[in-house]
């Protein structure tokens, strides 16, 4: 092999090494990808599969306590009494603070109603004291 064969080949092969450096990234590039994206896809897999669980264990509790309170706990005539008397109350009380709730409603609707036309009359003087102005 003599010199300017060897020059005349040699450009041409570092043209190869830095094809094959180029396409050597590129490979690991797209591999390092395809593996986020695969544990991306088994993470998005298992949260589906947690809140499937969850949502299990929900139905379950709700199941769980309709049927306790579809089933009472047999009790003595003293504490169903009790009982009774409670949600009575709670009934009483939630009543009070409803009709409590729709009077102050009720009064700010009239403030506010009030409030606007002092308002509204105030500006009535206002542009009938500027019209005189204007007349005179």
């Amino acid at each position: 092999m003599d010199v300017s064969s060897f020059l005349t080949n040699m450009p041409f092969e570092i043209f190869i090494i830095i094809l094959a450096i180029i396409i050597a990234i590129v490979l690991l590039f797209i591999v390092f990808q395809w593996r986020k994206v695969s544990q991306s896809k088994n993470s998005i897999a298992m949260l589906e599969k947690e809140i499937q669980l969850k949502k299990m264990s929900m139905v379950e509790k709700d199941i769980e306590s309709k049927r306790l309170m579809d089933n009472p706990i047999p009790m003595p005539k003293d504490q169903q009494d009790s009982l009774k008397a409670i949600r009575q109350s709670t009934t009483e009380t939630r009543n009070e603070i409803g009709y409590l709730h729709s009077e102050i409603n009720e009064r700010l609707a009239r403030l506010e109603a009030q409030t606007e036309q002092k308002k509204l009359e105030k500006m009535l003087k206002e542009i009938e004291a500027k019209e005189k102005k204007l007349n005179k």
